[in-house]
């Protein structure tokens, strides 16, 4: 089999993916997410974010006869992907947001994100947890300078967040938002630039930022794409809202994949979802746990549930791959503590 090759380490460099197609002519009536506003989310947080390499894995390739590329987005600064939507979001701000306080809502990389956007950029944080959010999350929340609360439920940090912006904090959502999608975008951006031939990109759904940015990012310059979602069972909002063509809230998280435990998605990733997803594949915890043992083992990576379900969904998906198919698995955080790590073994 001929791997193509592609960087690994080089800081992404906008100016290369300005191809001719890149600089079409984009019909933008019915664009969701404009890919202009992509682009200028990738300039802006250029200089606070790393490049995060697209490696080809030989022994994924060889397992599904295909061709298998890991976006190691669990090297980014904080060790998920949260903090390309935080910085984006920060860095519009106007004068007078700039001196409210920051509020946001996260069981875990979200949280994370925020906290050391804001650090970087000179802001005040407070950060609203559930109760059962793993105590390496919080820890390492506080040790970036954020206040933290906890809650009993995700439901009521939700709540409680919206009545700290009436009260003129700055509220970022972790994905109800067009600026933090768009940062989140940036993504779709370097994938293409590492691996233009890309075919598939297989990417989790938590409230669907992700995936709905990254999807925005690259069928608005390689439409024949196909992007496959993935969720773990007792964290399937997207899944389930899908089915139902509405959006629908979970009565509880169950999943371990604790930093997919968005109790509903929101209209604005519903409807990227609707136009932009191949499909939603939903795979159980202990297929999960058994890729990330095998990323840990064969790609010396340690990832969390909530980005190993990438490989799992490939399982599931392998039908859908052809010798001549270029996959790219977003392992979208790194972030689980050890002690989560060792209940897993």
């Amino acid at each position: 089999m001929i791997f193509a090759a592609q960087k690994t380490n080089s800081r992404f460099d906008f100016s290369k993916v300005k191809t001719a197609l890149f600089n079409r002519e984009i019909q933008t009536t019915n664009e969701i997410i404009k890919l202009a506003e992509i682009q200028k989310a990738a300039e802006r947080i250029a200089p606070l974010i790393k490049r995060t390499p697209t490696v080809c894995d030989n022994i994924l390739s060889e397992r599904f006869d295909s061709n298998f590329y890991l976006k190691l987005e669990l090297l980014q600064n904080t060790g998920a992907f949260k903090v390309r939507g935080a910085f984006n979001k920060m860095l519009t701000l106007n004068d007078e947001e700039k001196k409210r306080g920051i509020v946001a809502v996260s069981g875990g990389n979200h949280a994370k994100a925020v906290a050391f956007a804001a650090k970087t950029l000179g802001r005040k944080a407070l950060i609203l947890m559930p109760e059962i959010t793993p105590q390496n999350y919080v820890d390492e929340t506080k040790g970036y300078g954020a206040e933290v609360q906890l809650f009993p439920t995700m439901a009521q940090a939700f709540k409680r967040a919206k009545e700290y912006e009436r009260e003129e904090r700055v509220y970022i959502h972790p994905f109800d938002d067009e600026l933090v999608v768009a940062g989140q975008g940036t993504i779709g951006l370097e994938i293409l630039e590492d691996i233009p031939q890309v075919t598939d990109v297989i990417v989790s759904i938590g409230g669907g930022g992700l995936a709905g940015g990254v999807a925005a990012a690259i069928k608005s310059i390689k439409p024949g794409v196909k992007i496959w979602g993935v969720e773990t069972k007792g964290a399937e909002s997207m899944a389930k809202a899908l089915e139902a063509n509405r959006i629908v809230e979970l009565a509880q998280i169950t999943s371990i994949a604790r930093t997919l435990g968005a109790p509903a998605v929101s209209q604005l990733t519903f409807d990227l979802a609707r136009k932009y997803l191949s499909d939603v594949t939903v795979v159980d915890d202990d297929e999960a746990v058994k890729e990330l043992f095998f990323l840990l083992k064969h790609a010396k990576v340690l990832t969390e549930p909530a980005a190993s379900c990438t490989l799992a969904a490939a399982e599931r998906l392998r039908e859908n791959f052809t010798p001549e198919s270029h996959i790219v698995l977003i392992l979208c955080g790194g972030n689980i503590g050890l002690s989560d790590l060792f209940q897993l073994a």
